[in-house]
């Protein structure tokens, strides 16, 4: 049963069991529970409320605007037909997000960026000016080196700084 079966497999293997029994309530009766379909898309969407809450470009914009409206925030070419290594290239977007948001910490005005052309990897940020201009410097340059000891391909950080995070519009 740990295989995976094949569609007819596992129907003649139901048929076995409601023939046995087996898949049967004990008092004899079946009884099958359906509801009405729900489509509503309520994920990664900002409430409207009252015209106070600051919201950001990324957060202004609904998830099935990406492609059309803004952009994607990982750009890379293995999602084209054909080209193997989508879930790994995931999971390094994934580590470096957290990698950047622990080092840059409170320091972060919006999303990450990352972007791949051949060999190299691009992250680009706009960061808050919560630190001094040396440190700021030197995070710069150990993130760089660090991942690109880890990634073993050279890791560009273009950083803006902001005095305030960009408000796109109140909600």
């Amino acid at each position: 049963m740990a295989a995976s079966l094949s569609s007819t497999g596992s129907v003649m293997l139901l048929s076995a069991f409601a023939k046995t029994g087996i898949l049967s309530p004990s008092f004899g009766s079946r009884a099958l529970h359906v509801s009405a379909v729900h489509c509503k898309n309520r994920a990664a969407r900002i409430r409207v409320g009252k015209g106070d809450r600051p919201v950001t470009y990324e957060q202004a914009l609904h998830p099935h605007h990406i492609g059309h409206r803004k952009g994607w925030l990982s750009q890379h070419t293995s999602n084209l037909q054909g080209e193997e290594g989508a879930a790994e290239r995931t999971i390094e977007d994934v580590f470096i997000r957290r990698f950047i948001f622990g080092t840059f910490h409170g320091c972060l005005a919006n999303e990450l960026v990352i972007k791949r052309r051949g060999n190299m990897l691009t992250v680009c940020a706009l960061m808050l000016q919560k630190l001094p201009p040396q440190k700021f410097y030197f995070l710069i340059g150990y993130s760089e080196s660090l991942l690109s000891h880890l990634y073993k391909c050279p890791i560009k950080l273009e950083i803006q700084t902001l005095q305030d995070k960009a408000v796109y519009k109140y909600l």
